[in-house]
């Protein structure tokens, strides 16, 4: 619950929160994530108003900006309220899974890591924009508990083995058919004639006539 304080100093209108940790599942990189997802709903000259220190969102405004402050602090509460369901970015969830970037991309691929939509930003510095999926934070809560990065490795490695094994016996297989091809010369041979061999059309009827008698 937001704790409004009383008026001190030259910036009397003060408000906190406590952090939402939980929402930040253990990830620095998901704390930082919420941090600018506060600032980003806050207008650009009054964001250095908000901050994030010691486990507290606080804001901080002048005593004559009660309506900046208010409208301010509506911002804050409104991404609060929300948090629990405010979707994780792609660099947050390699940082709540430990997991490699190539790792996300194949298991969003495949389905075990799904999708929760696509976010497309312009980002400073680009020409173009950039889409990149987005995950819900309580498949990825559930993904984390159930430690299912360790299986899905598991089973990439014994995919990847089974792989191996098929490519190394289709080699072997294919390398035994070219052996046996050059040992069997007059294999090659007997394929050469029939092939080279003229089809005549009619030949029972000839046959049958006693022409060649």
């Amino acid at each position: 619950m937001v704790k409004t304080k009383n008026p001190v100093e030259r910036n009397a209108l003060v408000a906190e929160w406590p952090f939402p940790v939980s929402a930040a599942m253990g990830s620095a990189v998901r704390a930082k994530g919420i941090e600018r997802e506060l600032t980003a709903k806050l207008p650009w000259i009054l964001r250095d108003r908000l901050s994030v220190e010691s486990g507290a969102i606080r804001l901080a405004f002048d005593a004559d900006e009660d309506e900046a402050f208010e409208r301010a602090r509506e911002a804050v509460q409104t991404v609060l309220d929300g948090i629990d369901t405010l979707p994780v970015l792609p660099r947050e969830v390699d940082d709540i899974l430990t997991i490699l970037p190539r790792e996300r991309l194949r298991w969003t691929k495949d389905g075990r890591l799904p999708s929760a939509g696509t976010w497309t930003v312009k980002l400073r510095g680009r020409a173009k924009a950039v889409t990149f999926h987005v995950f819900d934070p309580r498949r990825i809560e559930d993904i984390l508990d159930r430690d299912l990065p360790s299986l899905w490795r598991e089973e990439d490695r014994e995919a990847a083995a089974e792989a191996r094994r098929r490519a190394a016996a289709k080699a072997a297989l294919k390398r035994s058919a070219k052996g046996t091809e050059k040992s069997s010369p007059s294999l090659k041979a007997t394929k050469k004639a029939t092939a080279s061999r003229p089809t005549l059309e009619g030949w029972e009827v000839f046959q049958a006539e006693g022409l060649l008698r």
